[in-house]
């Protein structure tokens, strides 16, 4: 899976959101507000090409004091809702 382009992270008033920049996100009229979870994982998974949902798990579970399980599940929640809101293909 990998972020769809043009689509940025940017702090807007303290708050973590993904907006659309440039041409490529023409169509996407939205911010999309993120908790600094869901956030850090965005920028983790920016660096990459394409991810997964247990690459993701591994990077969480070794930054943060969580179970694989507990990381597992966070992640998965989380890019479901990325899934949902279409900022991922």
């Amino acid at each position: 899976m990998k972020q769809k382009k043009g689509l940025v992270l940017r702090d807007v008033c303290g708050e973590k959101v993904i907006i659309g920049e440039g041409l490529e996100a023409i169509n996407f009229g939205r911010l999309l507000c993120l908790n600094d979870t869901a956030a850090w994982l965005w920028q983790k998974a920016s660096e990459m090409e394409e991810f997964s949902i247990k690459e993701l798990a591994d990077i969480l579970y070794e930054e943060y004091d969580v179970t694989p399980e507990q990381a597992l599940n966070d992640v998965t929640d989380i890019v479901a809702k990325w899934q949902e809101a279409q900022i991922v293909e």
